[in-house]
């Protein structure tokens, strides 16, 4: 299980440098081909349309070829699109790359999590928080390797980084294939039958809908944050283009130290009120962003936002397993997909937005985001309590036979 946790852990920070990699060089790759940021958020919607198709077939996949030929193909896939955006090819070129790019960063997020969540067990929860802490540990060290190439006039050698890396973590999962996930899969009726034999089908499929919600506006507000963020600061703030993309290491700065123990917070307080009391908190700061315009101002609040953010994740990932057991692969897989929608969609309506309506409405934007976020897991913890209740009454009833 450690050579696994490992494993995850390497391949989890590839993919948090590559999705963060396109956010840093906004700036300056719009500049350079000439675009507007709308068209930025073309090339993040296509990689997360990409990534969605990877997360929606990882179950089919693992089935047809196998776990190790789906990852390491994923991870071939990852380092050769990364590779072909170093080469500052057409930006109609870049656009078809994309779906590549992101099919290997899906397909890996979302086979390596399974893999997580379903040799864990009861540690999922600690496990999935210390894989999510090195997501962010990526997400953190992008910004710096970017604002120095940016620096230095080679903003898009950050993309070849991410492929040599892809390579590296390849070779790693080849080598040290863990011998976990060799084993016989235990069979139940839910994963041969699906939610069809499974009881109180309709209130799981509710639990189900407002989780997939939740993925979708959580990661599309993460992803529209940390990739516009630094156009916020140089348009708004007057900031250089280096400097407002180290702006993202803030963010994922918090985001890392709050993965530290967000898994376990959750297991002290419950997963459901650990998500409700950190997207409480994410819908303030959000606001306050808003309304506060400053420099310091906003780099503080982007700090706190990520710590609010940090645990979201993972914790959500478990909660939902735990609420709908027995499907562990389609339900990460689905939660996962619903994850890529939100991220597909929502960073392009931010960029047309930005284009639209300025830099301060796009902030105003962020916080609709945040307190859309609340509101759907409040829908989500309340139909998962009335399943949970619905299920104790089923027992109950069976006992008296």
């Amino acid at each position: 299980m450690g050579r696994l946790v490992l494993l995850g852990c390497i391949a989890y920070l590839v993919v948090g440098i590559g999705q963060l990699v396109v956010g840093t060089v906004m700036e300056p790759m719009v500049a350079s081909y000439g675009i507007k940021y709308g068209d930025g958020g073309q090339l993040v919607m296509n990689q997360f349309l990409g990534g969605l198709i990877g997360i929606a077939l990882a179950p089919w996949l693992m089935g047809k070829i196998g776990k190790k030929p789906l990852l390491l193909g994923a991870l071939g896939i990852m380092a050769a699109a990364e590779f072909i955006y170093t080469l500052h090819p057409k930006w109609s070129v870049m656009l078809t790359t994309a779906p590549f790019a992101g099919f290997g960063f899906g397909t890996t997020e979302a086979v390596v999590g399974s893999f997580i969540i379903g040799s864990a067990l009861g540690n999922a929860n600690v496990a999935m928080s210390r894989v999510e802490i090195f997501f962010g540990v990526g997400a953190l060290l992008m910004p710096f390797a970017g604002a120095a190439l940016i620096s230095g006039g080679y903003w898009d050698s950050a993309f070849g980084l991410v492929g040599g890396l892809a390579a590296v973590t390849l070779v790693a999962w080849l080598i040290f294939w863990p011998t976990i996930l060799d084993r016989p899969v235990e069979h139940t009726v839910h994963s041969e039958a699906g939610l069809r034999r499974m009881p109180h089908r309709g209130l799981a499929l509710v639990v189900l809908a407002a989780c997939s919600a939740f993925f979708a506006v959580y990661v599309g507000l993460e992803m529209s944050f940390v990739h516009y963020l630094p156009s916020l600061l140089v348009n708004q703030n007057g900031l250089s283009e280096s400097t407002a993309s180290l702006s993202l290491s803030l963010f994922w700065g918090a985001m890392t130290i709050g993965r530290m123990v967000s898994g376990q917070a959750a297991d002290r307080w419950g997963g459901g009120v650990y998500m409700l009391v950190t997207c409480v908190a994410a819908a303030l700061i959000f606001t306050l962003l808003g309304g506060v315009g400053g420099t310091w101002s906003t780099f503080a609040l982007t700090f706190l936002a990520g710590l609010a953010m940090s645990g979201m994740f993972a914790i959500a990932l478990v909660f939902a397993n735990r609420a709908v057991p027995g499907m562990t692969e389609r339900t990460t897989s689905l939660l996962m997909a619903f994850g890529g929608i939100g991220g597909a969609l929502m960073p392009k309506l931010t960029g047309w937005f930005l284009d639209e309506n300025g830099e301060e409405a796009t902030r105003w934007l962020f916080a609709g985001f945040a307190v859309l976020m609340l509101a759907i897991i409040v829908w989500a913890l309340l139909s998962a309590k009335a399943l949970g209740r619905a299920r104790s009454a089923a027992a109950v009833a069976v006992g008296k036979l």
